[in-house]
């Protein structure tokens, strides 16, 4: 199976500007975020997709692979969409450029519910992680997803999903991690789509597919690294390296 992974990236936030420029211990994020793609071996090809000329110029100097957005998107899967339109593969993995610490094992496991020939029904595929500190649940910048028994997604929200109205039952909360896989056609029909309410609403992009009716299939992972969102974030993820030895 041919699998190609791309890193959308666009020099403005408005938690944390110009936040992938912003380096952890002397590298910028999205050279991080490309190495370890990279690293993994599990991509034939591996690109940033951006519109910045500051981005750009960052790949480029340590030998990275860049395309260059033609318009302004909004989402990073639309962003995706445009480069994948003159690519052939069977699987294209949006990669977070926000996400440095990306590892093999949850990418693998993305891409293995699409080796499954049984399972046909599979387009679109991400990753969650158990949420147990409550604090987090209760933070809007987590985003929270409820799974049937299948383990597609029910719903995605920013609020506390499900709402524990019932205290004597154990409820496992999920964390929707912002990597996704698409067959080719997914991908294009998303960008085809126009924005949905819920998504306006939620600012969650994945709940374009479920307003359409397009299922999503969740596989959990354990957590992958450290969420760059704001520059606090920066020393938590120095942190992280400092308490693995990672360089």
């Amino acid at each position: 199976m041919k699998a190609i992974a791309l890193i959308p990236a666009r020099i403005g936030a408005t938690r944390f500007p110009a936040k992938l420029l912003a380096t952890i211990k002397g590298k910028s994020v999205i050279r991080r975020t490309y190495e370890s793609t990279v690293d993994t071996h599990l991509f034939h090809e591996v690109f940033v997709v951006t519109d910045s000329d500051e981005i750009e110029q960052e790949i480029v100097a340590f030998g990275g692979k860049v395309i260059r957005s033609k318009k302004e998107y909004e989402s990073g899967t639309d962003r995706i969409a445009e480069a994948a339109a003159d690519m052939d593969a069977d699987v294209f993995v949006n990669v977070q450029g926000d996400e440095p610490f990306v590892q093999k094992e949850p990418l693998e496991k993305l891409l293995n519910v699409f080796h499954n020939t049984g399972d046909i029904e599979v387009q679109v595929a991400s990753l969650v992680q158990e949420l147990k500190d409550m604090a987090l649940v209760n933070d809007p910048n987590y985003v929270k997803v409820a799974l049937d028994k299948k383990g597609n997604a029910l719903f995605f929200s920013r609020s506390i999903i499900p709402y524990p109205r019932n205290k004597e039952v154990a409820i496992i909360y999920y964390e929707h991690i912002g990597v996704y896989a698409f067959r080719k056609q997914a991908l294009m029909d998303f960008t085809n789509w126009p924005m949905t309410p819920l998504e306006v609403a939620e600012k969650i992009e994945c709940l374009r597919y479920l307003e359409n009716g397009v299922p999503m299939r969740m596989v959990e992972t354990t957590y992958m690294g450290v969420e760059i969102d704001t520059p606090e974030d920066i020393l938590r993820a120095e942190a992280l390296m400092e308490k693995n030895g990672w360089e």
